[in-house]
């Protein structure tokens, strides 16, 4: 199977929650309630300075994809 590189995700334990799901390396699912990040992946030293470089994009990416996917819904 073939996964999406981002899938929405919701718990309605917590409803204001909006939590995207990375599928790629570094898997991680974010909150964008609050940008809480949970990583998926054991780093090691070599694996932290690709994250530290590659985080911020992947967070805008994950942003960009959730609005993007709102907009669809409320076409």
């Amino acid at each position: 199977m073939e996964l999406p590189k981002f899938i929405l995700g919701d718990n309605t334990d917590l409803p204001n929650a909006i939590f995207v799901i990375h599928t790629e390396f570094p898997r991680f699912i974010i909150n964008l309630e609050d940008d809480d990040v949970e990583w998926l992946e054991d780093f090691d030293a070599h694996d932290q300075k690709q994250l530290i470089s590659e985080t911020e994009q992947l967070i805008q990416e994950a942003s960009q994809f959730y609005d993007r996917e709102v907009a669809r819904y409320d076409n």
